[in-house]
């Protein structure tokens, strides 16, 4: 088997393609073993990449320290055929064509996880797009989840063109009816988020970006989705309607950014910066809260992946959006696995819309 290792916290050179079989475990396993009866094989084609993993890269994804160690294979999604099932296994038989989620490990030829974890390919996805689509879909539904926003209501969501969200796009859109409004970075962004169904896309390059939304809706927002840290969680917290909820996944802005595919480390300073950010970002007073009537909710769904009774009825429900087509999955870039570090690089730009999956076979 090939697989991609990351043999200690770093820059991109820290990234190896390897040979042979992969380690399960790093020193500090603290994961539960299932029994191999329940357990699938699948021989991948595709591994979806997430800016998650380029946390693990950098040695800064919790549930990647405290459960694994490294070295590590990150990856969090795969598609791909199965090549070998457990005795308990039902649902699945040898060459069918799946797709799920793992607990780091997809970015390689083969990957073993639970029977729980796995599905069958809708019939309108492709096995790239299948690669990309569990890990954000299943964000951006927590996050909805979570924050429950009602039909009509205005909801603003930093980072439309992403993979998450994009999926946050379609869900408030097609599937709850809400009014939306995305928020991109750069102008090739705005036409691919009018097509997802935003009401309105925030060009923060061309304008003012809170001065726009306020524009947009006067008294405030439902809900914000916000995965930037503190770029904009406390204009976001600010800009809620009363009983508005701010929902945050992620500290995008404040993580160090490209330092160029032959330089493979993170400059000093960048790191001086992180720290600095962290120090400064806002802490939400709750008795202030009270007071606004507003709400903060936060979450890491790779902390959730033994909470099976909410996980399993929510990826019934989004394959229901798919196969209705109510939902389409990203726009799909491709990298073979040999280009992992050229692929982190190009995500780690802020110039990429949609997902981008490394073809494992």
């Amino acid at each position: 088997m090939k697989y991609v290792n990351i043999l200690k916290p770093g820059g991109y050179d820290k990234m190896k393609v390897c040979h042979g079989t992969q380690p399960t475990n790093g020193p500090n396993i603290k994961m539960n073993r299932l029994q191999a009866a329940d357990m699938v094989v699948v021989k991948t084609a595709f591994a979806g990449i997430n800016y998650a993993d380029i946390c693990i890269r950098w040695g800064l994804y919790e549930s990647a320290n405290k459960l694994v160690g490294y070295p590590i294979c990150p990856g969090f999604e795969f598609s791909g055929h199965i090549l070998k099932i457990g005795e308990n296994v039902k649902r699945f038989k040898i060459g069918d064509e799946v797709f799920g989620v793992s607990m780091f490990g997809s970015y390689s030829s083969h990957v073993e996880v639970p029977e729980r974890q796995i599905y069958h390919i809708p019939k309108n996805l492709t096995l790239q797009q299948a690669a990309g689509f569990p890990a954000v879909t299943l964000t951006a539904w927590m996050a909805v989840d979570l924050s429950r926003p009602r039909k009509n209501q205005t909801v603003l969501i930093h980072s439309a063109a992403g993979g998450v969200g994009s999926m946050l796009v379609q869900i408030c859109k097609h599937i709850l009816g809400c009014n939306v409004v995305g928020v991109v970075g750069s102008s090739h962004k705005v036409e691919y988020c009018q097509e997802l169904g935003c009401d309105l896309v925030i060009d923060k390059s061309k304008v003012d970006l809170w001065k726009t939304a306020t524009q947009h809706s006067p008294d405030g927002y439902k809900v914000v989705f916000d995965a930037n840290g503190i770029e904009t969680l406390q204009k976001s917290y600010n800009h809620l309607a009363p009983t508005g909820k701010l929902v945050v996944y992620g500290f995008h802005t404040m993580l160090p950014k490209q330092e160029g595919i032959d330089m493979g480390v993170i400059s000093c300073w960048k790191w001086l910066k992180m720290g600095w950010d962290m120090l400064w970002t806002p802490k939400f007073d709750p008795f202030r809260m009270v007071t606004d009537n507003k709400s903060v909710l936060a979450f890491n769904l790779s902390f959730l992946f033994d909470e099976v009774d909410i996980l399993l009825p929510a990826f019934d429900e989004i394959l229901g959006w798919v196969e209705d087509e109510k939902i389409k999955a990203p726009s799909i870039t491709e990298f073979n696995l040999e280009e992992a570090m050229i692929a982190h690089s190009v995500l780690e730009s802020g110039k990429t819309k949609g997902k981008l999956v490394l073809k494992t076979s």
